[in-house]
């Protein structure tokens, strides 16, 4: 397998909302998503653009708050209050081949396979057997780059 595109850090926040200003008025993003709840993975979700070479999309920004307790993000800020980076999430062209290749060398993939954020299938691979960093394996969305 080749490593695709990097889509997307994701960052725990407690607060959406002061998340989202310090990146509209400390960081000067321009382009951000309204927030969005997806109650089955218990977090409310927004994008960050960042700009790339020649007017080209870069690297996304991807704030998640706890939609509850039962969050798997609340238990990241428990141990980090201020929030911080939870993963980091490549493109790849086939989420099925990619999740048959991590398999096959022996990394534990976390959960089913499904749709993510961005509306296509995703799947999370185990800090453990990732240099220490949750990484999202993502479907590259239809008719993008």
């Amino acid at each position: 397998m080749k490593l695709g595109r990097m889509n997307h850090l994701g960052y725990a926040v407690p607060d959406i909302d002061a998340a989202i200003t310090h990146y509209k008025e400390v960081m000067g993003a321009s382009v951000v998503t309204e927030p969005f709840d997806m109650p089955e993975q218990g977090v409310k979700v927004c994008f960050v653009h960042t700009p790339g070479e020649n007017g080209t999309e870069g690297t996304q920004v991807e704030l998640l708050s706890p939609l509850s307790e039962a969050s798997p993000v609340t238990g990241f800020l428990a141990k980090n209050p201020l929030g911080g980076q939870h993963h980091v999430c490549f493109e790849v062209p086939d989420i099925a081949e990619a999740r048959e290749y991590f398999e096959g060398v022996g990394k534990r993939i976390l959960g089913p396979t499904r749709i993510g954020a961005h509306g296509t299938p995703i799947f999370f691979v185990h800090p453990k057997d990732m240099m220490g960093m949750l990484t999202e394996i993502m479907e590259t969305p239809k008719g993008a780059h």
